[in-house]
């Protein structure tokens, strides 16, 4: 400032206006250079992110109030039968106030005593190792059954021989009947130059040109399966003998079954037709050639023949799967009992143990149910106060949830005050923390009992009460006194956080300012005061999520441990403007508090 006024006197003399020109430039060229010194420079407060707990809560104030009273309800039924307190009486804590009728309760006490003794009893008995003669028992049942099929095997063998037995006696009358059969159907002796089974047919169309047709059709169809099977079976019997494996035995059985069946269907359809000539001719006053009687003499013989087969075949084969199913049945009965006897002796098993306990503690349960019961016969005072109402009387028969007495608490409470905002966020029992101006050294506990629904409004601005219940009581507290509270509506542990001051946020995103990688590995030991930065820090997108009135939760985007701007102070020669101020752990730190 000096050196420019000097300028400023020299520049009033036109003698010396030229170098006084000079002399004022080159004192603003050095003047402008000293300014410069003095411009701010930034220091950046630097900080890591670290996990903590973050705690929200809304405050209040209010005051102490009693609460006024409360109704003792009867928890069980029954009938009165001793009131021992008055109207105006003071009680304590638990003090009897009346007791009900308890034989019924009582009873159910002894019955479920008894059903949790028996249960005790029975996991007793489990767990006992098996007595010889228990043993024994399972033993010969498992030799029985055992026996049973080797007996089973052995009528199996016997099976197969009765089964091969039976076709062989069914091969002596079955050539006989296919032969009677190829007689009747297509030997030429009912007329000459033409076989059997038309001529009957011809009988028949002679009236009734369907049914001829029908029948000579259907008798020649049943003729032609039964014959085709009748002469593969005759290759498969002649292939086999009795010495043959038992698949091929049961094969030839099953072979003949069948071809018995189409060859019984064969005789059937056959006299069918003969009969169905008779009876058209009989109907026309006429008669069959006597060589039809004859023909039907025979088919009946063969009916009786075939007839004969198919049931001892059937017989057979019923006897085979009988007895495999009986082997089949008595190996799962051998193995049930060997599993049977192997648990025998090893003991009971974890599940049925497991069963056994939660039965026991199904009956302990009814138990304390049951004892609960009997003691809620009792009616004691909830809390200490004084007996305002008496509303029962010896005899009288009290439900259960009826108020019998109407008790004066004088327990204490905090009523406060908040706004619809912070109202908006308090439910029933969070917790809370109250402190009186009265006693500042008395800080007390509580929980939420009550939110108001609806809210009081003045001069437009709209508030709610809260109610705090103590969790314990002070005889310092009097009613009336002025309280404080905070109750906490939301808590976070082990989250990541950062102080407010480090958030900014652009276009809807909130971000942090982080230092370059070169700047943090140069920072001094000591950056309490702040640090210069060679580089501006770049913005760092974060999301956000729980936040109070110091710190935020930060969800993603910044890991624990890393280094963030929480703050600029801004430094000249003779003072020194401090833009943002944090808390600090070792000076580049933050810790929720």
């Amino acid at each position: 400032m000096n050196i420019l006024k000097s300028a400023l006197r020299i520049v009033k003399s036109k003698k010396f206006f030229i170098p006084a020109i000079v002399i004022l430039v080159a004192a603003g060229f050095f003047g402008s250079r000293v300014i410069a010194g003095k411009k701010n420079v930034t220091r950046y407060l630097l900080g890591q992110v670290e996990k903590g707990t973050l705690v929200v809560s809304v405050s209040g104030t209010g005051q102490v109030l009693v609460s006024d009273q409360a109704d003792v309800k009867a928890k069980a039924s029954g009938d009165v039968v001793y009131v021992n307190v008055v109207a105006g009486q003071e009680v304590k804590l638990g003090q009897v106030l009346a007791t009900l009728d308890t034989t019924d309760a009582q009873k159910a006490v002894r019955n479920a005593q008894t059903d949790l003794e028996t249960a005790q009893l029975d996991m007793e008995e489990l767990l006992k190792p098996p007595d010889e003669l228990t043993l024994l028992q399972a033993e010969n049942s498992l030799a029985q059954t055992k026996a049973s099929v080797q007996d089973a095997q052995d009528n199996l063998v016997k099976d197969y021989e009765d089964g091969f037995n039976a076709v062989v006696s069914a091969f002596g009358d079955l050539p006989t009947v296919m032969t009677d059969l190829n007689s009747i159907l297509y030997g030429q002796t009912i007329s000459r130059n033409q076989d059997n089974i038309s001529a009957y047919a011809d009988m028949i169309r002679a009236f009734d040109l369907i049914q001829g047709n029908l029948y000579e059709q259907d008798t020649a169809s049943s003729y032609a399966l039964a014959k085709a099977a009748y002469d593969q079976n005759v290759k498969d019997y002649k292939n086999t003998s009795r010495y043959s494996d038992n698949a091929a035995i049961e094969t030839l059985l099953d072979e003949t079954y069948e071809t018995a069946k189409k060859v019984a269907e064969s005789v059937r359809q056959s006299d069918n037709l003969i009969s169905f000539a008779r009876d058209t001719f009989a109907d026309h006053q006429m008669s069959l050639p006597s060589l039809a009687v004859t023909h039907q003499a025979t088919l009946k013989t063969d009916t009786s023949k075939i007839n004969s087969i198919v049931s001892s075949l059937l017989s057979a084969k019923s006897a085979l799967e009988n007895d495999r199913d009986s082997i089949s049945d008595s190996q799962r009965s051998v193995q049930e009992k060997e599993l049977s006897l192997a648990d025998l002796k090893a003991g009971a098993d974890e599940l049925t143990i497991r069963a056994k306990k939660i039965a026991i503690q199904q009956k302990q349960d009814a138990l304390t149910s049951a004892q609960q019961d009997l003691a809620d016969h009792t009616i004691r005072a909830p809390f200490s106060g004084v007996i305002a109402k008496v509303n029962i009387k010896k005899s009288d028969s009290l439900s259960s949830g009826t108020a019998a007495f109407t008790i004066i608490t004088n327990d204490k409470l905090a009523q406060v005050t908040l706004n619809e905002v912070d109202a908006a966020k308090v439910k029933t029992d969070q917790k809370a923390v109250v402190t009186l101006d009265a006693i500042p050294d008395l800080e007390i506990t509580g929980k939420v009992s009550s939110v108001d629904t609806l809210g009081t409004v003045s001069q437009g601005v709209v508030s709610y009460t809260i109610e705090i219940v103590f969790d314990s009581q002070d005889e310092r507290i009097k009613p009336g006194m002025s309280v404080s509270a905070s109750i906490i509506t939301d808590v976070k542990t082990d989250v990541l956080i950062v102080p407010n001051a480090a958030l900014k946020s652009a276009n809807n995103l909130s971000y942090v300012l982080v230092p370059s990688a070169a700047d943090l590995k140069n920072l001094p030991a000591n950056s309490a005061a702040g640090v210069v930065l060679v580089q501006t820090p770049s913005q760092q997108t974060v999301e956000i999520g729980l936040t109070n009135d110091e710190y935020t939760e930060i969800t993603s985007g910044l890991k624990q441990g890393e280094t963030v701007v929480v703050g600029t102070t801004g430094s000249q020669t003779n003072s020194t403007r401090t833009q943002t101020q944090q808390n600090f752990r070792g000076g580049a730190g933050f810790i929720m508090r």
